[in-house]
């Protein structure tokens, strides 16, 4: 097997898990999120844009359904020991083949938990599954079960974090080199995708977002590459990625020079990110944070080009996003947690003079608060020939 943690730090998660089953009344959990199945077993595959499903019982016994490409996968990557094939036909209902699995395994009656808000449920698989349970069990919505307690980390955990910063660093410092008048948007990716692989880093969970000119104010990747102009601006959102665990960055540089209206967006980024930080403890909750921001950015003047959202929770994720579902926005309650890592970031857009301003970094929560997992700085960059 190959696992990334030791065997008792997966016996922890475990029970944890089924803790928070009992405190829910649950007699089992049907498991469809990819990083839910990562977290307690292990299991690494990119096989979720199929049907699967990792059944665990109330007793902790484990056993995942999917598909034959994956049954390898499943051995050499996880834990488990309980691998059954559903078989690609004509026709074929891997719902109904886990109707047999769940009633095999004596939870015929009883109430389940299912697992609805994740990429790994298609509507049509979802609505097939709720179809071929129905009578069988009592299907019972538990969308962030493991959720919630994949953000609170353990000491493993951190170190993986941590690990994930110093590519994230390495991915940084290769950005800022390539980054100049005349460079193309490719090399600039080629050089961080580089310096993370060459460090044994991972892919991360979505693209890297970068775009100069007029497509620095999208937030978004898109295809296509271009060329930087003598005066331009590039923005950059990406992660370090250690063992599927993210450390996430936001840096908007200059080429050139720095307009006027680049200096007063980046004071405003700075002086919210470090207010955020400030927020970011023990006893806070994520709307905190938010409000934090936007009062700082709407004192600057900067309620326009700000968004609705500020950051959000980050750990283990798969494709096709690093996010987790704990995010910073107004009158979110949930609450910040010791040893989250959390990565706020400062977004400025300002379509009328086509300028961006964007700052961000990971932290991990402490006792004491907030301390940042890059040695990135914050200061306003200004790449010149």
């Amino acid at each position: 097997m190959a696992l990334h943690f030791e065997r008792s730090e997966y016996d922890a998660r475990l029970k944890r898990t089924l803790a928070e089953m009992e405190a829910e009344g649950l007699d089992g959990l049907l498991i469809f999120a990819q990083e839910s199945m990562y977290w307690l077993t292990g299991y690494d595959t990119f096989g979720f844009c199929f049907f699967q499903c990792l059944v665990l019982k109330a007793d902790g016994r484990m056993a995942l359904l999917t598909r034959s490409a994956d049954y390898r996968q499943a051995q050499h990557t996880s834990l488990l020991d309980d691998i059954r094939i559903w078989t690609d036909t004509g026709g074929a209902k891997p719902a109904a083949q886990l109707k047999d699995l769940v009633t095999g395994l004596g939870l015929s009656g009883k109430t389940l938990g299912i697992e609805t808000e994740t990429h790994g449920l298609t509507y049509a698989n979802g609505r097939a599954v709720f179809e071929a349970l129905d009578k069988a069990v009592k299907l019972k919505d538990a969308p962030r079960l493991i959720d919630r307690l994949r953000a609170v980390k353990s000491p493993a955990e951190i170190a993986f974090a941590r690990k994930a910063g110093e590519l994230g660093d390495r991915a940084y410092e290769a950005a800022l080199a390539e980054i100049r008048p005349g460079a193309d948007e490719g090399d600039v990716l080629a050089a961080m995708h580089n310096a993370i692989f060459s460090g044994g880093g991972d892919y991360p969970a979505n693209e890297f977002i970068i775009g100069s000119g007029r497509d620095a104010l999208l937030c978004r990747y898109k295809a296509g590459r271009r060329v930087l102009s003598d005066e331009d601006q590039i923005n950059l959102e990406f992660a370090g990625t250690w063992r599927r665990y993210h450390c996430a960055y936001f840096k908007t540089i200059c080429v050139g020079r720095a307009t006027a209206r680049h200096e007063t967006m980046h004071a405003a980024a700075r002086e919210a990110l470090l207010a955020c930080e400030d927020v970011m403890r023990p006893g806070e909750t994520f709307g905190d944070v938010f409000d934090t921001h936007a009062k700082v950015m709407d004192d600057h003047g900067m309620t326009e080009p700000r968004l609705a959202a500020c950051g959000y929770s980050v750990g283990a994720r798969y494709t096709p996003s690093w996010m987790d579902p704990q995010m910073f926005f107004t009158g979110n309650m949930d609450p910040i947690v010791e040893n989250m890592t959390l990565f706020a970031h400062m977004i400025l857009m300002d379509s009328e003079t086509e300028t961006a301003m964007c700052l961000g970094r990971t932290s991990l929560i402490t006792a004491s608060g907030a301390k940042p997992l890059s040695t990135m700085d914050l200061d306003l960059v200004v790449k010149e020939a």
